[in-house]
């Protein structure tokens, strides 16, 4: 399977650690290029990207509804692997599902889950979004063709106040997604957080209504540590205050020795 990854590497110093991130449904290995990439780089970390098969530039787009989280799963082990320096693995959204389940059976020296799906499963905020936008919701479930449910997370994904003009351009570069995917995530493969024994980060938006506080909250207590929350809505890697997201990254993982 041909992978689309994107790298960005330190100008000087290179730390002997490196950064993987995992982008969430719809998205592609560009949502973490537009700042978390270079920023990392300039942090001395060589920062990359993937974009799982089916999305972005990566192979497997006309077969977007065979693939399941573990496929997806199989394309985080393939790039660890080529990996020449051990990497930190960053998730959002599903890619936080999909970085906890490599998580289960590989060892990582550290990962953040950022605005991560719920261990529980996502039906009831399924069943939230089904209620606010019962019609593109029925044709997505008719179809299998989660393109229709864009009018639901368009409002969930930014801030209020973000311009519509790049809301737009942002959705414009967004894709399909897999519709076995999201329903491993809602229910036949969520996560064991008990096999799962690297130190974690868990990251909120507060502005999130797609990932409600308590949600995360829980998220957080299944791995023993303390959410951490900040001004931003779902896509927190786009948003207007990715920095303060991007910064606290960077020192939690000096506060590991990494």
């Amino acid at each position: 399977m041909q992978l689309e990854v994107i790298t960005r590497t330190p100008p000087a110093n290179a730390r002997p650690v490196s950064i993987l991130c995992v982008h969430g449904g719809y998205h592609g290995a560009w949502c973490w290029d537009e700042h978390f990439l270079p920023y990392f780089a300039e942090q001395g970390y060589t920062a990359c990207a993937l974009s799982l098969r089916g999305h972005g530039r990566s192979a497997g787009h006309e077969q977007i509804n065979k693939w399941r989280i573990a496929d997806y799963v199989e394309d985080v082990a393939t790039v660890v692997a080529t990996s020449p320096q051990p990497p930190v693995l960053i998730g959002h959204s599903l890619g936080g599902v999909v970085v906890q389940k490599y998580l289960e059976t590989h060892l990582a020296l550290a990962g953040v889950l950022l605005a991560s799906s719920p261990i529980q499963g996502m039906a009831a905020a399924s069943m939230k979004m089904i209620l606010h936008y019962p019609i593109p919701l029925l044709k997505t479930f008719l179809t299998f063709n989660m393109l229709h449910a864009r009018p639901a997370f368009e409002d969930a994904f930014f801030s209020a106040d973000m311009p519509r003009s790049q809301v737009r351009d942002y959705f414009a570069r967004m894709g399909n997604e897999s519709f076995r995917a999201l329903l491993d995530i809602m229910m036949f493969d969520k996560p064991q957080p008990e096999r799962i024994k690297t130190p974690l980060l868990v990251v909120g938006g507060e502005r999130d209504s797609s990932i409600p506080r308590k949600v995360n909250e829980a998220l957080a207590r299944a791995y023993h540590t303390q959410l951490e929350t900040f001004p931003v809505a779902h896509d927190m890697m786009l948003e207007a205050h990715w920095p303060t997201v991007a910064g606290r990254i960077v020192s939690w993982l000096s506060e590991q020795g990494l």
